[in-house]
């Protein structure tokens, strides 16, 4: 079978083949699913368990709410209410968070969409998505691109544009679970990590920004200095789920992050152009099976989730994700990866 065609991964619950791709470069392997454009394995060579969390098959991924492995869009992270201004004019986007809010695009955001794989290489494969005017409530129609390649050193690189040709939001991230030391079978939270980020956003109890832009200092939220995720109060771990600054507006690729497994010493850094990063230790995983039939639950895999600030089209001081027409949304983001 040609490599473009990939292989039948399983078929949706409305008929519909899903293809699995695989690539290889740069000391790791990575298989793509077209399904919501994830990342559905990912292999370090001299490391034997997976480095993200996934599903050995199609329908797990169909029922997932944890949005494992996607490309989540048009607009990542929580949107209040659902509701926001652009040009003067008000759209009311799909309340799919608590019946209130926008989550990830709503529910039938870009993870749960079939995409188009438009070219594929031996390490690189790019996939395609048409949303249209109005879906979900989000204003014009987007033409969304992902192109996946794997490069030397250990490297995964995520490539997302994105073009309109009305006023819209458009804020994309990749949404994979990670676990350095056991592939999910163990929890992470002696994972060491580090997060160039001297702010976050405090949230209110709908998981909202309040809108203070808070710095670190003094805070559980502090990683200027590696550290274990751990962080008990009263013999509770400390749930992250917490956007951290790391500029005030999209920029040059740069690090935002270090981790590493505490028990593998495998090390992975993240590298973005975008101005935030959602840090959340899967504290809502529920008991389910994954890859290679692992028991996944609360706290098996943390998200490193570049993108614009959560809210932002309702914080004007916040940096922007309304998308012009003319212009190109272009998000760059590397997992690099290194063996002890």
């Amino acid at each position: 079978m040609a490599m473009k065609d990939g292989e039948v991964f399983g078929t949706t619950q409305a008929g519909e083949p899903v293809r699995r791709f695989t690539i290889r470069g740069g000391g790791i392997t990575a298989n793509v699913i077209g399904l919501g454009a994830i990342i559905q394995d990912l292999r370090l060579t001299g490391h034997d368990a997976p480095l993200v969390l996934g599903y050995d098959s199609l329908q797990a991924y169909e029922t997932d709410t944890g949005f494992f492995g996607a490309v989540v869009g048009r607009y990542a992270n929580r949107i209040r209410d659902g509701r926001f201004t652009i040009g003067g004019n008000r759209y009311q986007t799909e309340q799919n968070f608590l019946d209130k809010h926008t989550l990830h695009g709503g529910s039938q955001g870009y993870s749960h969409r079939p995409w188009t794989v438009s070219l594929h290489g031996r390490d690189f494969v790019t996939l395609t998505l048409h949303d249209p005017d109005g879906t979900m409530g989000f204003p014009g129609a987007l033409d969304v691109t992902c192109t996946y390649r794997l490069k030397i050193p250990g490297t995964l690189s995520v490539e997302l544009t994105a073009t309109c040709e009305e006023p819209t939001l458009c804020n994309l991230t990749q949404h994979s679970y990670f676990n350095l030391d056991d592939g999910g079978a163990g929890d992470i939270l002696d994972h060491r990590m580090m997060l160039n980020a001297g702010a976050y956003l405090p949230v209110d109890g709908d998981m909202i920004p309040t809108g203070v832009v808070k710095p670190v200092d003094g805070t559980p939220f502090d990683f200027r200095q590696a550290r274990p995720l751990r962080m008990e109060t009263e013999g509770e771990q400390l749930p992250y789920d917490q956007n951290f600054c790391l500029a005030s507006t999209r920029g040059p690729l740069k690090q935002a992050a270090w981790t590493q497994g505490a028990s593998s010493g495998v090390e992975m850094e993240v590298w973005t152009t975008e101005p935030g990063v959602q840090l959340y230790t899967g504290q809502y995983v529920t008991p389910r099976t994954g890859l290679e039939g692992r028991n996944y639950k609360a706290f098996c895999g943390f998200c490193l989730e570049p993108q614009v600030w959560p809210d932002a089209p309702n914080r004007p001081y916040f940096p922007q994700a309304t998308l012009w027409p003319g212009a190109i949304y272009h998000h760059v983001t590397e997992y690099r990866f290194r063996l002890p």
